[in-house]
C-alpha cells in the first residue's frame, strides 16, 4: 500500500469459499473485489445502523474505480482479514484501501487494493460533498 495518510474504517475476517477458486487451483483475481466490496458494505451497515446516515436520503457511495496488487496467491482452505482504511478526503470522493492477510498469520499479505469512493445525489445523478459525519471518520489533509 502507498504512505498517504489513511485511518481503518473496518476489518472483518472471512473464511474463503471453495466456489472462490478457479481452474488453476487459486482464489479467482475478480473474488478478491468481492472481498473488499464485502468490507465496504460491512462498513456502511454499521454506519446505517448505528444512525450516523440515514440509508433513506437519497445518497450514497459509488465507486469510481478499483484496483489490486496481487502478492501471494491464496488457496482454499483459508481465513483472511480484510482491511479497509479511508483517506484524506476531498469535496465529493476519498480513496479507500484495502489489505487482505492471513487472518492466522497477519505478515502473510495476499493482496492490496485501492478504491475511489464518490458520495453521489442518486437521484440527481451528480456527486455531492462527503457527508460530515463520514469525513470525521478520515485523516485530515
Amino acid at each position: 500500500m502507498s504512505e498517504a495518510p489513511r485511518n481503518l474504517l473496518h476489518q472483518e475476517t472471512l473464511a474463503v469459499r471453495w466456489g472462490d477458486m478457479d481452474a488453476f487451483g487459486h482464489i479467482n483475481n475478480a473474488t478478491y473485489f468481492s472481498y473488499f466490496e464485502q468490507c465496504r458494505c460491512s462498513w456502511l451497515a454499521s454506519i446505517y445502523s448505528s444512525g450516523a446516515l440515514s440509508s433513506n436520503q437519497g445518497d450514497g457511495p459509488v465507486l469510481l474505480n478499483a484496483s489490486a496488487n496481487f502478492h501471494l496467491p491464496l488457496v482454499f482452505p483459508a481465513n483472511i482479514t480484510v482491511s479497509m482504511y479511508g483517506g484524506t478526503p476531498g469535496r465529493s470522493s476519498f480513496n479507500s484501501y484495502y489489505e487482505i492477510r492471513d487472518a492466522d498469520n497477519t505478515d502473510k499479505v495476499y493482496t492490496t487494493g485501492e478504491a475511489k469512493i464518490v458520495w453521489v445525489d442518486q437521484q440527481a445523478g451528480k456527486s455531492m460533498p462527503v457527508p460530515d459525519d463520514i469525513r470525521a471518520l478520515l485523516p485530515t489533509a
